[in-house]
């Protein structure tokens, strides 16, 4: 009879008989849509958060959620919606590796079932958060049909915003928690369409009203042209280029160094030797060996085709020498654990949806059409939203050169301080300034964090949640 209930149809959730039944549910750890989890594989004890899971449909497609309470007050404490970059990352990479309250314990790692370990400078200490696994085909997120898997920049965004006003329609306690949008990486194209959403549902009177507050971007992808440039003059700044060759670089090119076309001009034959010159820096974090190759290309190309098609992927078991460490060795327990079947039980992942869980997905169907969100920027700029920007100063991928161009693009900015250093413990953890619009109430402030390579949070955990604390409760950075 409860089954049969909840596969009513939206509209009759209100209705005497649901709300009778909800006593029920509860009683059984269950909610709409998920269910409490309070053991995991690994963990020793029970969790000492509230951790909820379960699936939200949309468009065909069920899209499988971890929402976790804060920690210290969630009945008042922002809700911040979180998902990962690839596109095609799992949010589970957010929740062990970045920002969540749960960590592998890598070096004690002997075989069989990953430890997990509590981590205690979690951001759920002070907000409660939705991490999502977007779009369908990510993480454990699955399509109904084959014809829902693809995807795109404008297709998932939507979907997110529709999985949004179904989430908080089953959850109307926090409909007037302040909500705040974050995602890193490639999400930075999809995040501010998702905030323009909200705005302009709310605007149409879209029910339910979400009490949309701000977003956060890590390393946001936001115009493709602006952070392919950056790279060239990142590489100059860092050391990786001489002088003469950037100087060279800068005037056969014109500034402009993205999509140069193959020829024998000048322009094209510095990129060539730039390119050669930074070929096995590894571009997520510049000061970390790049570990996916057995040794340097000696003639700059490698006949080895597996390696190029996954690179990322190449190193998925814990390291047999002690002294070889390489980043990639962090993730291969992700991989242990969550294809584990007694872990998808415990997580209620739904039987035979997903037969090889994957951090990031390198195949899934998906289309990059949109290669700038700036406009969109611009447009939530007058809308009084408060927004947190941030890279880290060591990161190739996203540089932090091309992060601060396309701010200074955004209309009627004014700075509020200048560039100055942030701290967390004592010592210079990075580096912000901090931007307004007159008349709109909006505020931007823009930090780099020390010695952090791409995704900032999983280079300097500690010292990312003492700057997402401070500007969750509109403290200074």
């Amino acid at each position: 009879m409860i089954e049969k209930l909840l596969t009513m149809s939206f509209s009759y959730r209100n209705c005497m008989i649901i709300w009778v039944c909800l006593p029920l549910l509860s009683s059984g750890n269950a909610v709409f849509g998920g269910s409490i989890v309070k053991f995991l594989p690994g963990f020793d004890g029970e969790l000492p958060f509230k951790l909820e899971t379960g699936y939200i449909t949309v468009a065909e497609s069920e899209l499988f959620y971890y929402f976790i309470e804060s920690e210290l007050s969630p009945e008042s404490d922002p809700v911040l919606v979180w998902y990962s970059g690839g596109p095609g990352c799992s949010t589970l990479n957010g929740i062990i590796y970045e920002i969540g309250p749960l960590a592998f314990n890598i070096t004690a790692y002997q075989g069989g079932t990953p430890i997990l370990e509590y981590y205690p400078y979690s951001w759920t200490k002070t907000s409660n958060i939705l991490f999502i696994d977007a779009p369908v085909g990510t993480g454990f997120s699955y399509a109904i049909n084959s014809s829902a898997y693809p995807s795109s920049d404008t297709k998932s965004a939507e979907q997110t915003y529709e999985f949004l006003l179904k989430w908080f329609t089953d959850h109307p306690q926090f409909l007037a928690n302040q909500l705040f949008i974050g995602a890193d990486s490639y999400s930075g194209i999809s995040a501010p369409i998702v905030v323009k959403h909200i705005i302009d549902g709310a605007d149409a009177g879209v029910f339910p009203r979400l009490n949309l507050k701000g977003y956060i971007l890590g390393c946001p992808r936001t115009v493709e042209t602006i952070n392919e440039n950056s790279k060239v003059t990142y590489c100059h700044r860092m050391g990786l280029i001489s002088d003469p060759l950037f100087e060279q670089a800068r005037e056969s090119c014109n500034g402009s160094y993205y999509e140069v076309e193959a020829d024998e001009s000048e322009c094209y034959i510095n990129l060539q030797k730039i390119d050669k010159l930074i070929h096995d820096i590894n571009k997520n974090h510049i000061l970390e060996p790049k570990c996916t190759w057995a040794s340097p290309d000696q003639d700059g190309e490698s006949d080895i085709r597996s390696l190029k098609e996954e690179s990322e992927n190449f190193i998925l078991s814990p390291p047999r020498i002690p002294d070889f460490w390489c980043h990639n060795f962090n993730y291969a327990l992700s991989y242990i654990w969550a294809n584990d079947i007694s872990v998808q039980e415990a997580l209620n992942v739904r039987v035979g949806t997903i037969k090889d869980w994957k951090r990031c997905d390198k195949k899934l169907n998906y289309t990059m059409n949109v290669y700038s969100v700036l406009d969109v920027h611009r447009y939530l700029s007058s809308k009084g939203l408060q927004v947190l920007v941030y890279n880290g100063d060591h990161d190739l991928v996203v540089p932090n050169i091309g992060t601060q161009d396309w701010i200074k693009l955004l209309n009627n900015m004014t700075v509020d301080f200048e560039w100055r250093p942030w701290f967390a413990d004592g010592q210079i953890a990075g580096y912000n300034i901090k931007y307004s619009r007159r008349g709109s109430g909006y505020r931007l402030t823009y930090a780099t964090v020390l010695g952090a390579g791409h995704v900032p949070q999983e280079y300097k955990r500690r010292e990312c949640f003492d700057m997402y604390d401070r500007w969750i409760h509109y403290y200074p950075i």
